[in-house]
């Protein structure tokens, strides 16, 4: 299974770009929609030096290069597939390799915007925010009680992966006084972090934490990383946040985590299959929050993404190395 981003599990960027490219024609696959309008991203790019057009699937014979948020296999005959996510483990990555094909993604971008959802999340768990909303649908005045709600200052946190989200997750919650410590393959220290754990030590590192935080890239080595005993080894009143890929969690073993009360909650914005089955047990859960994968969301996300597609249209012009290259 290919990972999620052009990052390691230490965080770390590797790959080189063959550059002479030719890009004619660059199509914004109307699957962006999901995300954002793809006529936002076509007028952010209209000044670029190559025309820029709105493509379904059947227009991408057109195009030289596609801006995308799903895959398809036309792609293999493109130059260039750049995604607006930085999860990348829907592309194919051998067959991309065979046929030559440029794969770059959006990390970078979503790091303040992913801290802010996982802060919200702490924030709302905090100060029982959450069971305020739910009192108000069905008109209840109803206030915790005195020993429910508390502050963030000295809590702490875990979090598992310390790339781009990761770092950027612990930036936001050290802000609010959270001391935060890190979960990567090396174990090495990384700026932003209190401590750090090697990944097979991540058991030890996550059992005096308040908060458990996911924010790992989706490989073979980290699918179903978050299991049974991995929760086994949480606090009892931890909250459990997942904002990188559902498979890294065992959805099973986190539902009886939390109906035996062997965590106290999770805030969870991914998961093994989306949209999240009607019939899972999470939907009715008091203390878990479900947001629909959209914790990198904002207004400025297409002007993010088109300041990278802008920056390798310019580089790949100029016969340079592409940034964020993943395949």
């Amino acid at each position: 299974m290919p990972a999620s981003s052009d990052e390691t599990d230490d965080g770390e960027v590797d790959a080189e770009s063959r550059t002479d490219r030719e890009i004619a024609l660059l199509g914004i696959h109307d699957s962006v929609g999901g995300v954002f309008p793809p006529t936002e991203l076509a007028d952010e790019l209209a000044d670029l030096p190559v025309p820029v057009e709105v493509v379904d699937t059947d227009g991408t014979d057109t195009c030289d290069a596609v801006v995308t948020r799903k895959y398809d296999d036309s792609f293999l005959e493109l130059e260039w597939v750049h995604s607006i996510q930085a999860g990348v483990d829907r592309f194919p990555f051998d067959e991309f390799e065979a046929n030559d094909v440029i794969l770059t993604n959006s990390t970078g971008i979503h790091d303040r915007t992913v801290g802010e959802t996982v802060a919200g999340y702490l924030l709302a768990f905090s100060r029982r925010l959450h069971t305020a909303i739910a009192a108000q649908q069905d008109r209840r005045w109803e206030r915790p009680e005195w020993d429910e709600a508390f502050t963030l200052p000295g809590k702490t946190a875990c979090v598992l992966g310390t790339g781009t989200l990761g770092s950027g997750v612990a930036d936001t919650l050290g802000s609010l006084g959270v001391h935060v410590t890190g979960v990567r393959r090396s174990g090495d220290p990384v700026p932003g972090f209190e401590a750090v754990f090697p990944t097979e030590d991540r058991h030890a590192a996550v059992a005096d934490a308040d908060f458990v935080i996911v924010t790992l890239p989706l490989t073979d080595d980290t699918h179903h990383l978050a299991d049974a005993e991995f929760f086994d080894a949480m606090r009892d009143d931890a909250y459990f946040v997942n904002v990188g890929r559902g498979s890294i969690v065992d959805e099973s073993a986190l539902v009886d985590a939390l109906e035996s009360d062997s965590i106290e909650g999770a805030g969870l914005d991914v998961f093994e299959t989306e949209p999240l089955p009607a019939e899972s047990p999470l939907w009715e859960m008091d203390e878990v929050i479900i947001t629909p994968h959209c914790a990198a969301f904002t207004v400025d996300y297409f002007r993010d993404v088109g300041g990278l597609v802008r920056e390798n249209v310019e580089r790949l012009a100029a016969d340079e190395s592409v940034v964020n290259r993943v395949i």
